[in-house]
């Protein structure tokens, strides 16, 4: 298991731990911490990894990779 589904599989089970109304509030606020890390953590593993796969497509010129900006539509679903 990479870092990247680890953390996507621990937030995953805290998520559903919030939603069940397991924790009480202070351990809900530890959790809600702990996720903002994990989603972080996530979100840097993605954007390395397109990163990579924009040096990859354009392998003379990696300078020219640039950040991904999905569309609007993309991020409604």
């Amino acid at each position: 298991m990479t870092d990247f589904e680890a953390c996507l599989a621990e937030l995953e089970t805290l998520v559903a731990r919030m939603e069940q109304g397991e924790l009480n509030l202070d351990d809900s606020l530890g959790a809600f911490e702990r996720g903002i890390t994990l989603f972080k953590r996530c979100q840097q593993a993605l954007d390395q990894a397109e990163l990579k796969v924009q040096q990859l497509l354009e392998p003379g010129d990696p300078d020219s990779a640039l950040p991904f900006q999905p569309d609007a539509d993309d991020r409604a679903g």
